[in-house]
């Protein structure tokens, strides 16, 4: 008997991905995609079966297909269709205990994967350069997707407390990035152009939307000899980007917005279609976030193809030309970044990106 593989999350373009990639594995014999609508993409040989996960008839579907395997990646900060904020809560927590829930009182599921994210970090002043794993956040963040997070992960310790027989694997990803993503970043990235915070330049990391699928597909299987997939891991692309980099690249312009106006800033790109734009996002575009990769690679066993620099230019690929040349915008930073520039509460600070867009 193959694995029987049951995935959450796939009428999204990630979980639909996911699907069509590993039942093409030879040790898969069933994968049972469930969402509460059906996907408006294919599923391969995939079953769907429409479920909320909300809802304990979650935990009929896994007894009837004598699931073993849980992929749960209905954890996202952007709503389906015409879904607000409330709903993706609901679903990101209420929607990971009932399923939790579930998997504790079955009888055949041996193991469950994950999907978080590194904001779970949060963004802060005084953060370190580099976050590991066992790095606690300086402030924990506060709403929006980054505190669901948050949530799901503090339930999904509780249960694997309960199921020390199930092997959990919690990745969390940084920004993902590709083609076809959809998050608020991307939303944000894909505005013709770009409001900043006055005086900052964060250092930001991305992984690449094929990476993601891959690390999925490794931490969902048996582990290979010398690796162990159960535990925590950031996921993240090679390397850093500061988002004055990434405006060049894309040819958007930044429009710099003084520290007392900030908390307008997520209003108005509320206005224009960018969902989740809490304050756990502007404070990223404040401080950044870099994490570690080190136990991906020696423990999980996994070596994404993409550096955060590639992924970056795939997706800025897919969204066409900005409104300005790259090479224009990169001269107008460049030149701006030389001169000196006064920080809040006083005194001046010279940008330090480097002229190389």
């Amino acid at each position: 008997m193959g694995k029987v593989v049951l995935v959450t999350g796939v009428a999204r373009q990630l979980g639909g991905r996911f699907v069509r990639r590993v039942q093409r594995d030879p040790g898969v014999e069933r994968v049972i995609g469930v969402d509460a609508v059906p996907p408006p993409h294919r599923l391969g040989t995939a079953e769907f079966v429409r479920a909320d996960i909300r809802q304990p008839a979650i935990g009929r579907v896994l007894a009837e297909y004598e699931v073993d395997t849980v992929v749960h990646l209905d954890v996202t900060g952007t709503p389906l269709g015409s879904g607000g904020r409330t709903a993706v809560k609901e679903t990101n927590v209420i929607g990971t205990m009932q399923l939790l829930g579930a998997c504790q009182k079955s009888p055949t599921v041996s193991r469950l994967v994950v999907k978080s994210s590194t904001n779970v970090y949060g963004s802060a002043p005084r953060d370190p350069a580099v976050f590991l794993e066992t790095t606690p956040a300086k402030a924990l963040p506060s709403g929006g997707f980054a505190k669901d997070a948050v949530e799901v992960e503090g339930y999904v310790r509780g249960f694997a407390r309960r199921r020390p027989d199930v092997a959990v694997c919690v990745l969390r990803f940084a920004n993902i990035l590709g083609p076809a993503a959809d998050s608020p970043l991307a939303e944000y990235l894909s505005l013709p152009v770009l409001p900043t915070v006055f005086g900052y330049d964060p250092r930001l990391q991305f992984v690449h939307e094929d990476d993601v699928v891959e690390v999925l597909r490794i931490a969902s299987h048996e582990p290979r000899r010398g690796t162990l997939n159960s535990g925590t891991f950031n996921v993240a692309g090679d390397g850093v980007l500061t988002l004055s980099q990434c405006s060049r690249r894309l040819g958007r312009p930044t429009v710099a917005v003084p520290m007392p106006a900030v908390t307008w800033i997520g209003t108005a790109l509320r206005t224009v279609g960018v969902t989740d734009f809490s304050p756990e996002q502007i404070r990223l575009l404040m401080h950044g976030r870099v994490v570690s990769t080190a136990q991906m690679r020696e423990t999980l066993g996994f070596e994404p193809k993409y550096t955060t620099v590639e992924t970056f230019a795939d997706f800025a690929r897919s969204r066409g030309p900005g409104l300005l040349p790259p090479e224009a915008v990169a001269g107008v930073v460049d030149r701006i970044a030389a001169r000196q520039l006064p920080l809040p509460g006083g005194g001046s600070r010279a940008k330090t990106t480097p002229s190389a867009g």
